[in-house]
């Protein structure tokens, strides 16, 4: 089997993969798919394995910012992983996985992430659990019932306020010094920004997109910088409760609309877990944003088998806000062989350091404590940094966004 890169010329037959594998498509929707998928392709953003002519599995490669401790950077958000029935289980998945992370490489992205259908052929190649999409039932009643603390000009907003979105989310998500949220290029917003069925309202510091949904609303994103924002935009939602009864928003664990309500008591939510990895250490760990006071200096050692720039000793620095990587020197292999990426712990060391397999490096950039990860298996050895590695990549990370 070959790995090339998509052109416009295999758009039926990736919407053939994508029907066998995710259901039908509609006429409407496969028209809006064709309209974003061009100039993903043209990017090299999408590429698929071939069985001679035919096309056995796909992948797209998008282009997000993310924000990690208020600080943006590039990522690979992995999507439309999908693979033939006639083809699952001849490791066709991991194939093509292995590509995208070599892809998201080649582009420039330190780090991925993605939302699996399925966990053990992202894990072998690298990606671990780390944050969720956390969608909350609110009761339309109790967002009218929000008062506003004063005046706030919103106005209706559509395609040509995709670089005012993007601006407000790089303001917003980097006040608060959220790590996680995405945002999409500008080019997908303009087209996000266009759907007839969609509601949409823009603020100095926010903004909101819902519709109706079956007598009731959903919310597809929603952010604001202040709090007089956040009541204008939330009671706006609520105020269609003479109709819907509940609201349906992805929010972050501690959005402030759970505590501009009046009344909180069971809660209905629904985490839709993603995984993430570290694509570049260095270029990772320089590009994330930390608190500004905290210091750390450790020596990990970390084990990489599909990206063995990863593999070996490094030196972690971070101090005002700042971090860096140093390659100190190549890892000694145990007897038994290099770690699969798996998940299972990392081989043995020489000077006894805390030993990471990339799902445990990947896990702990992302907030995930390190008595989680050694009791898991994915952090093992010296455990001396464990509490300054805590505090120094503490988060609590989420996306608005499902893609």
């Amino acid at each position: 089997m070959d790995i090339r890169d998509l052109t416009p010329d295999d758009t039926d037959a990736i919407l053939d993969l994508r029907r066998r594998s995710f259901g039908p498509v509609s006429a409407a929707d496969a028209d809006k798919w064709r309209k974003a998928v061009g100039p993903v392709m043209a990017e090299g953003r999408y590429l698929g394995v071939f069985d001679g002519d035919r096309l056995a599995a796909g992948a797209r490669v998008r282009a997000f910012t993310q924000w990690w401790h208020g600080r943006p950077q590039p990522m690979a958000g992995v999507a439309g992983v999908t693979v033939n029935p006639e083809d699952r289980g001849r490791g066709v998945g991991t194939r093509l996985m292995r590509a995208v992370v070599d892809r998201a490489a080649e582009l420039g992205d330190a780090v991925s992430a993605l939302y699996p259908a399925t966990t053990p052929v992202y894990r072998a190649t690298g990606y671990e659990h780390a944050g969720a999409q956390h969608l909350m039932v609110l009761r339309a009643e109790a967002l009218r019932s929000i008062r506003p603390s004063g005046p706030v000009r919103l106005r209706r907003m559509g395609p040509a306020d995709a670089a005012e979105v993007v601006s407000v989310l790089h303001r917003v998500h980097g006040a608060a010094r959220a790590s996680g949220p995405i945002s999409w290029d500008e080019r997908t917003w303009a087209l996000w920004l266009a759907e007839e069925d969609d509601f949409l309202y823009l603020a100095e510091d926010g903004y909101v997109v819902y519709r109706w949904d079956d007598g009731d609303i959903r919310v597809a994103n929603l952010v604001a910088g202040s709090e007089r924002t956040a009541r204008a935009l939330w009671s706006l939602v609520g105020s269609s409760s003479s109709i819907a009864e509940h609201v349906t928003a992805p929010v972050a664990p501690d959005d402030p609309v759970l505590w501009l309500t009046r009344e909180r008591s069971k809660e209905k939510a629904t985490d839709i877990r993603w995984m993430f990895r570290v694509i570049d250490l260095a270029a990772a760990v320089a590009r994330r944003g930390y608190p500004a006071g905290v210091a750390l200096d450790a020596t990990l050692d970390v084990d990489d088998p599909l990206r063995p720039g990863n593999t070996g000793r490094w030196r972690l620095r971070v101090s005002g806000g700042q971090g860096a990587a140093t390659l100190l020197g190549a890892a000694t292999p145990a007897a038994d062989g290099p770690g699969d990426g798996s998940g299972s712990p990392a081989p043995a060391m020489p000077s006894g350091g805390p030993r990471l397999t990339i799902n445990g490096l990947s896990a702990l950039y992302a907030g995930i404590p390190t008595a989680t990860l050694r009791r898991s298996g994915l952090l093992s050895g010296d455990d001396r940094h464990d509490e300054a590695l805590d505090t120094t990549f503490a988060a609590r990370p989420y996306m608005l966004d499902y893609f």
